[in-house]
């Protein structure tokens, strides 16, 4: 039995754990930090439990591909409860609000009673939305192994997305708001995601969720990385937590191993680097062994951008607060040389188990990029903890004035930056998805091959454009099929 040494316990080096033992292979998995999950992560703070990670999950529908994969992990199945939540978000602007809902005529519906002068625009987003959520990334083999006849079922069963590409695939977020004349309804359109990212991106994440694809599984984040360590360990795979790998030992244009901080060395026939990619090659192993097209993407930060948030959790009374998700304006507060005027405000009150009884969690999510992360790190330690302190006691005012009934009843429990995901995680400027893909600048799609390597592979979020929880998951379990086909086995799996 070959022996497969994964680097990295996020939800990408979980699923190549899995897949891994499922298909014949011994395998080990070795992570730094104290427990695993990587970004998919949740803690508790004054008896409180605080969810880093899923807002929704992408490929809760029975019957889709990615559904398959969560199932095999232990993700999610029919012993786990899922929330569906009604709302994707809500924006707020001067005084006035605007929706969108689960349910897709409810949308259409409120945005016309906003906006009667938008209404061709208005029928043409929820037409096109419906047309989206026929969209499904393939999940079932990686795309360079599929062939005619994987790519004929896949355009007969994403059939309505040829319109949605050709309607939207040409501008950004910040164009298609500029197609509303109300300014609200601008707002809503591109409050949710960055404005570089294209419009038809937008058009598939607000389809995950009407079409149900886009539900929560109750208890979080943590919970969910739980069961899937518990599926990887009752299949006979071995989790190393507290056990940075220090390199890759590379002889040959081969890895034989890995050497541990402690300089332990582990030998391998196959070693899968499920870390952040500008991790991988530049301290696991030399940069020159990074794809080009890759090192583009690192070398270019305006091109391929990347962005993170500063981010809050606090206790409130739950009868108080009752939006899901709602985004609005206050007076600006001066984030490095940046003033923030607009944040994001997430009730987790549809899980009880993440507050005492009458309490629940609020999240505050504010975006950062570049320059905010570079503003973090900058701070010496005291001067850091300062600087939260205080924009946290901002943060917490701006919140009361815009929502009054919550003074007195508001207290926060924790603050993070984008370096607490470059501590953790080793995130590339502190970001917790990949490369933004603008318009006329393409993200290049990666194998998950180390050129020059025989046996060395990468599984990532950073492969493929968004990133995230279904890219992680995906390329976990690609990389397994990329082993097998090298070992002249089946990849159907």
């Amino acid at each position: 039995m070959k022996k497969t040494v994964i680097v990295g316990e996020g939800i990408a080096g979980l699923t190549a754990g899995v897949y891994a033992q499922l298909n014949g292979f011994k395998s080990e998995i070795y992570e730094k930090n104290p427990v695993a999950g990587g970004q998919c992560m949740g803690w508790d703070r004054k008896g409180h439990h605080i969810d880093n990670c899923i807002h929704w999950l992408t490929g809760t529908k029975k019957g889709t591909e990615l559904y398959k994969i969560w199932e095999t992990l232990n993700a999610i199945g029919d012993d786990v409860e899922m929330i569906h939540n009604q709302t994707f978000y809500t924006s707020k602007l001067d005084g006035k609000s605007a929706t969108l809902w689960r349910d897709l005529d409810k949308t259409q519906r409120e945005l016309l009673q906003i906006a009667p002068e938008d209404a061709e625009e208005i029928h043409k987003l929820i037409s096109h939305v419906r047309l989206a959520e026929c969209c499904e990334m393939p999940f079932n083999k990686p795309m360079d192994m599929m062939n005619i006849f994987d790519y004929i079922n896949m355009g007969k069963k994403m059939a309505g997305m040829f319109k949605v590409m050709k309607e939207y695939d040409k501008m950004d977020i910040e164009d298609l708001g500029n197609r509303f004349e109300n300014p609200l309804i601008r707002k809503l359109l591109t409050d949710y995601m960055c404005k570089e990212y294209f419009a038809s991106s937008f058009i598939i994440s607000y389809a995950t969720m009407t079409s149900g694809n886009g539900d929560i599984p109750l208890k979080g984040s943590l919970a969910m990385t739980n069961r899937i360590i518990k599926r990887y360990k009752e299949l006979g795979g071995v989790l190393h937590t507290n056990k940075p790998i220090k390199k890759i030992i590379i002889s040959h244009n081969k890895a034989e191993g890995v050497i541990l901080n402690d300089d332990t060395v582990v030998h391998a026939d196959y070693v899968i680097c499920a870390t952040d990619t500008a991790e991988t090659f530049g301290r696991l192993m030399d940069s020159s062994y990074m794809d080009k097209k890759l090192k583009v993407c690192y070398e270019n930060p305006n091109d391929y951008p990347v962005f993170s948030g500063l981010q809050m959790a606090f206790s409130a009374d739950n009868n108080l607060f009752s939006d899901e998700t709602i985004i609005f304006d206050f007076k600006p507060i001066t984030i490095g040389n940046n003033d923030v005027t607009r944040m994001s405000l997430k009730s987790y009150h549809y899980d009880p188990s993440f507050a005492p009884e009458g309490k629940t969690v609020l999240q505050v999510n504010i975006m950062q990029r570049k320059d905010d992360f570079d503003y973090w790190k900058s701070l010496n330690k005291q001067d850091y903890k300062n600087a939260k302190q205080t924009i946290a006691e901002a943060v917490t005012d701006r919140i009361i004035e815009c929502f009054p009934k919550l003074n007195g009843h508001i207290e926060l429990l924790d603050c993070w930056t984008p370096l607490t995901y470059e501590k953790y995680c080793n995130s590339f400027n502190g970001a917790y998805m990949a490369f933004i893909e603008k318009k006329n600048i393409k993200i290049p799609r990666l194998k998950g091959k180390v050129n020059g390597l025989s046996n060395v592979f990468i599984a990532s979020q950073w492969l493929q454009s968004p990133g995230g929880l279904p890219v992680a998951a995906a390329t976990g379990k690609f990389v397994i099929q990329r082993i097998l086909k090298k070992e002249g086995k089946s990849i159907n799996i």
